[in-house]
This record gives C-alpha cells, structure tokens and sequence, in this order.
C-alpha cells in the first residue's frame, strides 16, 4: 500500500500530460504523437518526475500489440494473400537492402566490430509501427494505396525481429545460457502458429456465442483481452514477437460475426496505452547519453533517416508506385522501430556490445522517432501536384453483366443500388475511384475499377446485358460525356441519371434521357414534408402540399425548357396551399415520357401554368 501515492501520482502525471500536450500539438499541425513524446521527455528527462521509464515502456508497448489486433480485424486473409507481393517483396527487399548499407557504413567508421554492425545495421533497418500507423489514422489514409503498401512493409518488418533474435547468439562473443538448438526454434514457432490458428478457426466463434447469451458486456470485454493477451503471450513463449501474435488473432477473427464488437471492446485500451507508449519513449531518453554523445547523434539521425527514406522511395518506385506515393511512404518509414529497443537490449546482455552502445542506439531511435511528424510533414513540399493522378487498380471485369450497370457509386449510387438490390436486381457497378472500389467490394458489391467515359470499358462491364444504365456520377461533364457516348454507340439504352440541379436536368432533358432526377430533389422534399409533420401539420396535409411542390416543379420545368431559365416564376409558392390540394392531371390527356415520373410535356404546361395561377 505505501506505492500506492507514487503510482496514483505518477498517473495522474502522464494522464495530465496527454491531456495537455495532445490537443496543443494538434492545434499546430503537428500530430499527437509529438505532443506525446514532448510530454514524457518534460516530465522524465527534464522535471525529473517519473525516473522508470523503461518499465512504463515495458508496459506500454501493449498499445502496440492492441494496435495490430484492431489492423488484423480490418484484413481478413484473402485480403492478406492479396497483399502477399508487398509484405514478402517491397517488404523484404527494404529491410536486405537498407540493412547491407547499414552495416557497412557502421563498421567502415569504426563505430562497431562487424558483429556488431550487422545487429545494428538491420535493427536500424526496422521502422516504427506505432508511429507510422498512427500518423496514417490521423490523416485517414491508412485504406489508401500507399496506407496499404506502407503497412506491408512495417508487416515484414514485425516478423523481420524473429531471425535477427535468433541472429544474436551466432554472433555473441559468448553462448547465452540454456539455447536450444534453431531448428527447435523454428518448429516451436510454427507449431503456435497453427495453433492459433486452429483456435482461431474452431474455438473463438463457438466461445463467443456462448458469452454472448450471458447478456454480460463486461464479459465480452474480458473475453476480448484474454483473446488479444493471450495470443500475444503464446507467440512471445514461442520465440516471436507479441505484436506477430495480437496481428494473427485479429486477421482470424477478421470474418467473425462479432468482429465489430470487439474492435468497439478493445479500441479504448488501444488509445489510451498507445499514447502511453509515446509518452514513455519520451520517458525513457536519457539526457546524458545525447550530452556525451550529441555530436555522433547528429550525425546518425539525419543520415538513418536519409538513407532510409532514400532506399524506401527507389523500392517503391521501382515496384509500381507513384512518385507522391513513393515519397509518401518514405517519409513515413524513415524511423528507427520499437522492436529496436528489444534487438539491442538482447543484444548487449548477449556481449554483442555494451550497454552504453546500446543506451546510444536507444537515443538514435527515440530521436528518429521524435522527428518522426516533422518528416512526414515535408510530404506536402516535396509531391507534386501536376502530376497527381487518381490511384489505378487493375481493370478485371470478370463476372461483370447485369440486368443494371451502374456508372459512378459515390454516395447517390450507394443508396439507389441497395434499393436494387433489396429488389431481387443484380446490379454491376464501375466506378474510377480505387478506394470506393475498394471500400465497397468489402462490403459485397459487385463492382469494378474503370472509366465509364471509355467505350471499352463500358463494353467489358457488361453494357450489351443491362436493361438499364444508371449513371450516377457526381461531375455533370462526366454525366453528359457518358450520356452523349451512349446515345451514338447504345441508341437504343434505357439511360436514368443522375442531374446535379436544374440547369442539369434541363440539359438532360433536351438530350431525350429516360429518366433524371436532381440529387437533392426528392430528399428536400422529404425534409420539408417532415419539418411540418412536427410542426403539427397533419400528414395527409403536409403529403398533398409536398405533392403539389412537386407537380409545380415538374410544370417550372416543363415551361423553362421552352422560354429560358427565368420562366415560371409565378408557380413558386409565396402563400400557403389552399385546403384543396390541386388536382393532379389525367393521365389520358397527354401521356407522359415515362409512367413512373410526374413529367409534364410543354404543351400541357401552359395550361397547367393557368391553372397553377388561378389557384395563387
């Protein structure tokens, strides 16, 4: 009990800290990850007020284990296997390349033996998962190609640790107590591994309907970090890195039913315990290594983060990504990692090299860490703009054709494609924006990455099948560009669209669509008509009255699309509608362009114009 004060205190400390320091650093663009670090290094090296940073660190790394379990839960395994030439390929490729000009540099200069410089070489090599996922989740680009590219190779990264520990005794001047022998090592490992992933596939659903009718939120919760802990833990025993462990057990759980509850469940610890390990990286800088050493240390952070960012970019460019994409994920991965901490400390109590070498490596990381938001900012200079273009996926219309072929699924086609789909319709959707494909086809959509203003791509999407095409593209250029292809190579397609506002649908309506209909039309209408509902107006008045505002648009229109915008003026309501709602025209007088619309054609509008003044 008499550690109790202490510990109450030194929470409070970094509580307080966080609290202060995030929000400010925020404020100035800087992140909340400086804002983190900054609080711990004020707190520990400079006010001297917590001294054990290295135990808070021990701790706090579980942000980072709760961190990759939530990442695991977004990459269900055929996702995994689709990103299996980034983790192996850009993955492994980064971590060789970087560490063999590491590792030479550092022997040449005498820092090191060549023992030495090898562990240290390739465990600079690693880069900083918490950071850099962080700073992607800032900025929401964490689903974006180079989010994803990056994450790849932090991915290979992780497991990276687990050769380079077993490296160590090879190269300790003296064997370490109770080795057992590699290939021990090796089938303990992948005997966990499938173990877990055994239990992943038979156990956690079963256990989890069974918790789930107790009814006992509170059991949810612990079931998820006994889950999360526990595969954390089996992995560490194993030889591998906890962070391997929490990642697999949530990419098996990335198909369970329960899967959004238990990122609900865990994404609470995983906040606050990340910033807990920011904070204590800054805790655990040592003022009078950087003292001793700051000549060396300014040498060796700009020139890791250099050589690293360098060998980042010419990897991904070499490997399909655009140059902003390329520079976006080298100055995102620059950094020394937190698996470093763990390689160096191994290393030392093996007799690699001393403590103090590894206390200066320790410095190097943190520093390179700290510098970390400051880097990637530099993004915004150094993209180029002009030459920004949207992401490309490969064009793959296998399975495409469709009673409907829907063109552009921004937030209007999302809605009117479920109104399909509930319908018993089969709906192929193409869209040029790869991250709503991307998005999408998570959520089961049969849709495809392609241009609709090309005739090819209309064609291998199925066109020739649809009975109807419904674009719903945002950008009336685009609109009209598809419209006005389709109406000569597809005379006879039953086209609906999407119109952005009145001068829009005008303009569709001179090209003799089958249907439009303004994107905010209907949903205004709605709007108004329940805005009266609670003012108190009856719902078969506040109907008749919204029906009237429509059959006087739809005259509005008819009119302006023979006189000029400014016509029919007089049908707009200024006074409210009398108690007898209009009389809607006879179908038999003049039939319509479509049975399901409200159209109007101009020679019936004059003398509904009459009537709708009459009524005024």
């Amino acid at each position: 009990m008499t550690t109790t004060p202490a510990l109450t205190s030194q929470a409070l400390l970094l509580l307080g800290g966080a609290v202060f320091a995030a929000p400010i650093f925020r404020k100035l663009g800087l992140g909340t990850v400086l804002g983190y670090l900054a609080a711990g290094v004020i707190i520990g090296p400079l006010l001297h007020q917590i001294s054990d940073g290295e135990q808070i660190l021990g701790f706090a790394e579980l942000g980072v284990v709760f961190l990759l379990f939530v990442i695991g839960l977004e990459l269900n395994p055929s996702r995994l296997w689709q990103m299996r030439k980034d983790i192996f390929g850009l993955g492994t490729a980064q971590v060789i390349l970087t560490g063999a000009i590491l590792t030479p540099i550092i022997f040449w200069f005498g820092l090191l033996d060549w023992s030495g410089s090898v562990i240290t070489g390739f465990g600079l090599a690693l880069s900083s998962t918490a950071f850099a996922l962080q700073i992607l989740d800032e900025k929401n680009d964490t689903n974006t190609r180079y989010g994803q590219r990056a994450f790849s190779v932090l991915l290979l990264q992780d497991l990276a640790i687990v050769p380079l520990l077993a490296l160590i005794p090879l190269l300790a001047l003296q064997a370490p107590e109770d080795t057992t022998p590699p290939l021990e090592d090796f089938g303990v490992a992948i005997g966990a591994i499938l173990a877990m992933v055994i239990a992943g596939r038979y156990l956690l659903n079963p256990i989890f309907q069974v918790l789930a009718r107790t009814g006992a939120r509170e059991v949810m919760i612990a079931a998820a970090l006994l889950i999360v802990l526990g595969a954390a833990s089996m992995m560490q025993l194993a030889g591998l890195s906890m962070a391997m462990g929490s990642f697999l057990a949530g990419v098996l759980l990335a198909e369970s039913s329960y899967r959004h509850e238990l990122e609900a469940d865990i994404e609470p610890f995983r906040g606050i315990l990340l910033a807990l390990f920011f904070m204590a990286v800054g805790l655990s800088l040592r003022i009078d290594v950087i003292y001793d050493h700051y000549w060396l240390i300014l040498i060796a952070v700009p020139l890791l983060v250099l050589i690293k960012a360098s060998v980042i970019y010419a990897l991904c460019r070499l490997t399909g990504s655009s140059h902003n994409d390329a520079i976006r994920i080298g100055l995102l991965l620059p950094q020394g990692g937190e698996f470093g901490f763990v390689l160096f400390s191994a290393a030392a109590f093996a007799g690699v090299f001393s403590t103090d070498t590894s206390s200066l490596l320790t410095v190097i990381v943190t520093v390179s860490m700290a510098l970390t938001p400051a880097v990637s900012a530099l993004t915004r200079f150094l993209v180029v703009e002009q030459e920004e273009a949207t992401e490309e996926l490969e064009e793959d219309f296998a399975g495409a054709g469709a009673d409907v072929l829907m063109i552009g699924f921004s937030r209007f086609g999302q809605i009117a494609s479920q109104i399909l789909l509930a319908g018993g319709r089969e709906v192929t959707i193409i869209d040029h924006s790869a991250a709503r494909v991307r998005q999408a086809a998570g959520f089961g959509f049969r849709i495809y990455f392609g241009d609709g203003t090309r005739l090819d791509v209309l064609r291998a999407a199925g066109i020739e099948k649809a009975k109807i095409v419904a674009i719903c593209t945002h950008n009336t250029e685009t609109t009209d560009r598809i419209v006005d292809l389709l109406q000569a190579e597809y005379p006879n397609a039953k086209l609906y669209v999407r119109s952005y506002d009145r001068v829009h649908t005008l303009s569709l309506r001179a090209r003799n669509v089958d249907y439009e209909l303004r994107e905010t039309f209907e949903s205004g209408l709605v709007f108004g008509r329940e805005t009266l509902e609670g003012l108190g107006v009856g719902g078969d008045m506040a109907q008749a009255i919204t029906d009237d505002i429509r059959r006087r648009d739809e005259a509005r229109l008819a009119v302006q699309a023979t006189q000029g915008l400014s016509a029919g003026r007089d049908m707009l309501h200024h006074e409210p509608v009398k108690p007898e709602p209009l009389i809607k025209p006879k179908r038999e007088t003049v039939t319509p362009a479509n049975d399901d619309d409200d159209r109007i054609l101009p020679e019936q509008a004059r003398a509904l114009a009459q009537s709708l003044g009459k009524t005024e």
